[in-house]
């Protein structure tokens, strides 16, 4: 497979990364920029092409690192259409790199598609180990997280509760992705389900300076989140049953 090299441009001491002409999945911060990986960095030096799902909030962190390099957008709504463009990209020889907003490229963010299409196209992928959001707020929601099932953004209308019925008798620690705006809805709508006793943690602005991880009951929650509207990323964990 061709390789490509390229020289960081961050004025650091640090040998050249050596790239291949393949996908690279790479995580970015979801708060904290000092939690970027030294080899994220490295890879997003080294690529010939960086695909952000908003190129306004990559160039922040690239500037952040001194990387200097071709970017181009990569979002729900041009995934479809880029997908095989991008693959025969890649297969005349060059690398690229697709990162999200925050966090892990696929996690409740664009990514499946354009993979899925490499891999039907024998196109190499590698995703580097990374940010992401879910981790830590199950760790630190003091609930089990040997076992845990990650339902991420719930539906916003259409399929809504008929996705929480499914999960009444799930036994698994619960993670979930959610608006700030959408909250309190949210957990009450879990405590109509699964019991307003059913404990249950919210992580928000996690890794940030205002990081907060709220523990209790569904409705000990509720009652908290109704007098003080959160702002900021959201999780919530939820016992299983």
């Amino acid at each position: 497979m061709q390789k490509n090299k390229q020289t960081k441009h961050n004025g650091s001491s640090e040998k050249s990364c050596e790239t291949v002409s393949k996908l690279y999945l790479v995580p970015t911060p979801i708060g904290n920029l000092d939690d970027m990986t030294f080899r994220a960095v490295k890879i997003l030096n080294a690529v010939d092409v960086i695909l952000a799902e908003d190129t306004r909030s990559t160039s922040f962190l690239l500037k952040h690192y001194k990387i200097e390099k071709k970017m181009f957008s990569h979002h729900k709504f041009n995934e479809h259409a880029k997908a095989e463009q991008i693959v025969q990209y890649i297969a005349e020889g060059k690398s690229i790199a697709l990162v999200s907003d925050a966090g892990t490229p696929g996690i409740s963010d664009p990514g499946f598609l354009l993979v899925r299409t490499c891999i039907e196209h024998n196109i190499d992928v590698e995703c580097l180990p990374g940010a992401t959001a879910f981790v830590p707020a199950v760790v630190n929601s003091g609930l089990p997280c040997d076992r845990f099932v990650f339902e991420g953004f719930l539906p916003q209308k259409k399929g809504r509760l008929k996705r929480i019925e499914q999960l009444v008798h799930e036994e698994r620690t619960m993670i979930f992705y959610e608006s700030p705006f959408r909250l309190v809805k949210t957990l009450s709508q879990f405590a109509e389900s699964f019991g307003n006793d059913r404990k249950a943690c919210v992580s928000r602005e996690i890794s940030k300076l205002y990081e907060e991880n709220f523990r209790g009951t569904l409705q000990e929650l509720i009652i908290h989140y109704t007098d003080k509207p959160p702002k900021g990323e959201i999780v919530i964990v939820v016992a299983g049953k």
